[in-house]
């Protein structure tokens, strides 16, 4: 394994994507059960996601999902990745992870974003609109503000029981919040891994622009996309099919569909459209058999310099992700966690180990 390898921490990100013949309740179940075997093969964090009335997404919760996932497991860092923010009060966001860093001290982690709903309908669902995004700056200080007690805008109210807990925030960025997150000094997840250009680009603004912050000493990067590794590049090729085809059939019927087998989709007829968005959607990610896969790593790791590696691979068949992920921790050498057992319902003392340090980005991003 190469050193570049070694010095990189993996993560691990679930979309919760339903499947064919599998309803949106096992799709979570699915996510916790995910938690679980990520956390033993040594993976560093666990992160679920946010999307309203997103067809074929069952994630619409994050925080209470991220509680169901801390209570599953024992070791892994658990969080968002991430909340979006222009979706919700900034005090009821540092109120809800404060319930989570106070029931698992020490392994919640607080991932923001800015993105706005799937449809105008969701958004006026919502009560968020395209100015809140553009007042996602002002409102990551907000939040900060609640969780260290800084906050100006509503004198002597504090948000319990947040106020003057240690959660990292991270901040999902594509453009233009890179640059929020260089400014704010707080750790920036980006992808994808396959708009190589666009990333570097907008890496390399983080890395310049980045004010040290109390939260992190020095830019941290975490790239995130797709991976997939097989015995055989064929199998990692099959492992990508579902998500492929659901996405062409987004961009020309405006639905997700579940995902589907790739048995069926390898023999689905596709209209030219189709057919472009669908093998668009198979190209650029990190895929192979181990070899290929770690080749392709090294490469992604050096040229973006990222110190963390968050995997989003979706597909229909869950245990080729678990192998594939299994393969990816032989790839970087991963350490399994001692996972405890945990009786349903049951939060053990001391639950989360040791707390961890605060100050400084080593500490921040623990």
């Amino acid at each position: 394994m190469s050193s570049v390898i070694a010095s990189t921490r993996f993560s691990v990100l679930d979309r919760s994507r339903t499947r064919e013949g599998h309803d949106g309740p096992e799709a979570l179940r699915d996510t916790v059960r995910l938690a679980a075997e990520a956390e033993a093969l040594g993976y560093h964090r666990f992160w679920v996601s946010e999307h309203h009335g997103v067809p074929g997404v069952a994630g619409s919760a994050p925080t209470v999902l991220a509680a169901a996932v801390a209570a599953a497991t024992s070791t892994i860092r658990v969080g968002t990745g991430g909340v979006m923010l222009p979706n919700h009060r900034p005090m009821v966001v540092a109120e809800q992870f404060g319930v989570l860093e106070s029931l698992f001290p020490g392994r919640i982690d607080m991932g923001i974003g800015r993105s706005l709903g799937f449809t105008d309908g969701i958004r006026r669902a919502l009560g968020s609109d395209r100015p809140a995004a553009d007042d996602f700056a002002a409102q990551l200080a907000e939040l900060l503000g609640w969780l260290d007690g800084t906050q100006q805008a509503h004198p002597q109210v504090h948000a319990r029981p947040a106020e003057g807990l240690r959660i990292p925030p991270f901040v999902l960025a594509t453009g233009e919040g890179a640059g929020i997150a260089a400014t704010a000094g707080l750790p920036l997840v980006i992808g994808d891994l396959r708009g190589r250009e666009k990333l570097l680009r907008a890496v390399e603004r983080y890395r310049r622009d980045f004010r040290p912050s109390a939260r992190a000493a020095e830019p941290y990067v975490v790239v995130a996309g797709t991976v997939a590794v097989a015995g055989n590049a064929r199998e990692a090729r099959r492992l990508l099919m579902p998500e492929a085809w659901s996405m062409a059939h987004s961009r020309t019927h405006g639905v997700f569909p579940p995902l589907g087998p790739p048995d069926r989709i390898e023999t689905r007829t596709m209209t030219e459209k189709e057919r472009r968005f669908y093998e668009d959607g198979l190209s650029g990610h990190l895929q192979g058999t181990e070899d290929e896969v770690a080749a392709g790593l090294e490469t992604a790791i050096e040229e973006t310099g990222a110190d963390e590696v968050l995997v989003t691979t979706s597909t229909y068949d869950r245990a080729a992700l678990v192998d594939s992920l299994r393969r990816l921790a032989r790839i970087a050498r991963l350490t399994p966690h001692g996972a405890v057992p945990i009786t349903h319902g049951e939060v053990p003392a001391g639950h989360g180990g040791a707390p961890i340090m605060h100050g400084g980005a080593s500490a921040a991003l623990s």
